[in-house]
């Protein structure tokens, strides 16, 4: 079938035009996929866990079962965990120390279940909690489940880890805590540390499923300068624990240096053995402003 001369220029201009579009739309979808996405869903090492890259933090100067998130009142931080899942948060970090479960369970009563990850944490220590004993995990547990209104809890650490012999120290509580993971109630259990020796020992001790460990470049709330503890990272990595980095921003001190937010959101993906970078919101806009700087890094950088 023969085109006339104006059909034929018409019909080559729109394929031009469609060829051009197309051609854009997957330059775009090339760059997109050239930088990281907060919101991608990732594994948290060999635990068969999935959540986002991007997680939130409950405990901003959390003690008492209070912390920032929790002072700012029911409404108000129900409505900003709300906010980080419609953006595309699927891991929250909670811990009895904050008071958080019950905010928790409020906000995202609605949601699949099974749509994103909770990892919660017992305080075994004096102080810190308004009781003066500490029950075992097989009472402790329970009352989480009941807290958060769920049948299971993703991951339970023991929190705040100091010593380099934990693993003898709070070996009936690991006991107890694999006991739950067999029955269901628990499907990862690991530590939440605060000293490089306690660090270094999670390495090694193949309990541990996962790991919450203080990063940024800067050594600041750290358990020890970033070139100490980048590589024990790497080797809990390396074994297949899940890793959450805690303390990006050192915890909120480089709320207002973009240069500093911007470096160490890098560095900490440039590492390639951090699964989940765990930050304490407090805004919505502090959501965006991390979503957005975590959008500028290259996966190359990793």
């Amino acid at each position: 079938m023969k085109l006339g001369r104006r059909e034929f220029i018409v019909k080559s201009a729109v394929g031009v035009g469609a060829g051009m579009l197309g051609s854009r739309l997957a330059s775009a979808q090339q760059d997109s996929s050239a930088f990281f996405d907060p919101y991608e869903i990732v594994p948290l090492g060999k635990t068969g866990l999935k959540g986002s890259r991007m997680s939130f933090g409950t405990g901003m100067k959390g003690w008492l079962r209070e912390s920032n998130q929790t002072k700012l009142g029911k409404e108000a931080f129900e409505s900003l965990l709300r906010a980080a899942y419609d953006r595309g948060v699927r891991a929250f970090d909670l811990a009895d120390l904050y008071g958080a479960h019950p905010y928790m369970a409020a906000a995202l009563k609605d949601k699949d279940r099974g749509d994103y990850v909770v990892i919660t944490k017992i305080w075994w220590k004096p102080n810190g909690l308004p009781e003066e004993d500490r029950p075992d995990p097989d009472v402790i547990v329970p009352r989480f489940l009941k807290e958060l209104q769920t049948d299971y809890i993703d991951a339970v650490l023991l929190h705040c880890v100091t010593s380099p012999r934990w693993p003898q120290e709070l070996r009936r509580q690991m006991d107890i805590l694999a006991n739950l993971k067999e029955k269901g109630l628990v499907r990862a259990h690991g530590v939440s540390c605060h000293s490089l020796g306690a660090l270094e020992a999670a390495a090694g001790e193949p309990w541990v499923d996962t790991v919450n460990a203080r990063i940024n470049p800067y050594g600041v709330k750290m358990d020890g300068p970033a070139e100490k503890v980048a590589p024990v990272l790497q080797k809990l990595h390396k074994a297949g624990k899940g890793v959450v980095g805690m303390k990006l921003i050192g915890e909120g001190e480089f709320r207002d240096d973009e240069e500093k937010r911007d470096h160490s959101v890098r560095y900490v993906l440039g590492l390639g053995c951090v699964d989940f970078l765990n930050v304490g919101f407090e805004k919505v806009e502090e959501i965006d402003d991390f979503a957005a700087r975590v959008r500028k890094v290259p996966r190359s950088s990793a």
